[in-house]
């Protein structure tokens, strides 16, 4: 390891960065670094230019990927190497706003029956039943079950916080059933390497053979279950507010976009095309039928 990564490393760890992003932000860094074939401490805001042209012609990469390679190299000059010139200009590209596809109800009933290892039923049913990150889903320990105030902890969240959200006790029987049939131990869902919990890639695996057995035509990943529980809350009148908290959002303008997708508040209201009197027959003969 260069002397340049270890502290790089260590920037990181003193500001207690995730550790996704740390490994994202040291890949980022590498990337950069091989492309010129030269260290990050020689080069300047015109190589970062070049390289990011690079990335969108050459490389066609979408802006949220960018993205992340922005943030790491603004983190590796500003924080790591403390240069003089400004390495908050570095642009950043625009993300496009788009809005979470939405399972329905019964696309989540239908998505989990086609889940067949009681190990990843149990855990794509958690992230749906509480909302869930697949990080968080895949941390959860034996003792964050609290059963007796009904109660799920989630520790160490993103941004380095602990919540607690509802265990549904629909969740808390699958969940039993599961325990007594595998009997773990300190994780909830233990992985293949002994004391580790189980990944985010095995989770992912899971879900994309579920979605296959399913047949259902929209797109399907562990974190489309998390969308659906915000949203479906929204539809029951939940406030946004409660829901903000239950998913560990650090703004409320994060969960407030859940608002452009509740069917309950978009098709509720009136158009105000019905709201005028009634409009006269064309001229034109209507057609004898329709494919409406």
């Amino acid at each position: 390891m260069t002397p340049l990564r270890q502290r790089m490393l260590q920037d990181m760890s003193i500001r207690n960065l995730a550790e996704n992003t740390q490994r994202s932000y040291l890949q980022q860094v590498s990337s950069f670094a091989r492309y010129f074939d030269c260290s990050p401490e020689s080069m300047g805001p015109e190589k970062v230019r070049e390289y990011q042209v690079h990335l969108v012609e050459d490389c066609k990469l979408a802006p949220s990927s960018i993205s992340i390679a922005v943030s790491a190299l603004r983190f590796l000059y500003k924080v790591t190497l403390k240069q003089p010139w400004a390495p908050d200009e570095i642009p950043m590209p625009k993300k496009p706003f788009k809005l979470p596809v939405i399972l329905s109800p019964e696309e989540v009933m239908r998505f989990l029956e086609s889940v067949h290892s009681m190990k990843h039923r149990a855990i794509l049913m958690a992230a749906y039943a509480a909302g869930l990150r697949v990080s968080e889903a895949t941390h959860l320990k034996v003792t964050d079950i609290d059963s007796q105030r009904m109660m799920l902890r989630v520790e160490q969240g993103k941004f380095a916080k602990d919540r607690y959200v509802m265990l549904s006790p629909r969740l808390l029987e699958e969940l039993r059933s599961y325990w007594r049939a595998g009997r773990p131990k300190t994780w909830l869902f233990p992985g293949d390497i002994p004391g580790s919990p189980i990944s985010r890639h095995a989770v992912g695996l899971a879900c994309q053979k579920a979605h296959r057995c399913s047949g259902i035509k929209k797109p399907i990943t562990p974190h489309s279950l998390r969308h659906a529980f915000a949203t479906h809350l929204l539809e029951r009148g939940v406030d946004v507010r409660r829901i903000q908290l239950l998913m560990g959002h650090r703004s409320l303008a994060t969960t407030t976009r859940y608002l452009k997708v509740a069917t309950s508040t978009i098709c509720a209201t009136t158009s105000p095309l019905d709201l005028l009197p009634d409009i006269g027959p064309t001229q034109s003969k209507a057609p004898e039928s329709t494919h409406f």
